[in-house]
């Protein structure tokens, strides 16, 4: 299995940018695809984005696409997400999250291990 530690969230204005990592431990890190979640006060935990074993592939949904940045360093066993051009939207606790599944899945029930998540509030 692998343990998942995030950091990086704070508190930004909007207009501003953040970088998350996700430091891995454990197993083979570059065995897994890479999953960014997050979830507001009061909804639903939702995709953000996703990056394959070798870093070659990204997905994002269309909420974040074109400001958000989903990349990896395997040789460091650490998931990136950049985020720029935030807004009060963005404010949620981000987790980062780990999946055998081949594929970059948006379920979060195909992850099978998951950080304690970070903090992100955009103020306005």
């Amino acid at each position: 299995q692998v343990q998942l530690l995030e950091s990086g969230g704070g508190l930004v204005q909007a207009g501003g940018s953040l970088r998350l990592s996700c430091a891995g431990s454990g197993r083979t890190f570059s065995n897994y695809y890479m999953g960014w979640f997050r979830q507001a006060p009061g909804k639903e935990r939702e995709f953000v984005g996703g990056i394959s074993r070798s870093g070659s592939s990204t997905y994002y949904v269309d909420s974040v696409k074109g400001r958000f940045t989903i990349s990896r360093d395997n040789a460091k066993n650490t998931v990136y997400l950049q985020m720029n051009s935030l807004n009060p939207e963005d404010t949620a606790v981000y987790y980062c999250a780990a999946s055998t599944v081949i594929g970059i899945a948006n379920n979060k029930n195909m992850y099978a291990y998951w950080g304690q998540g970070t903090q992100v509030t955009v103020s306005s």
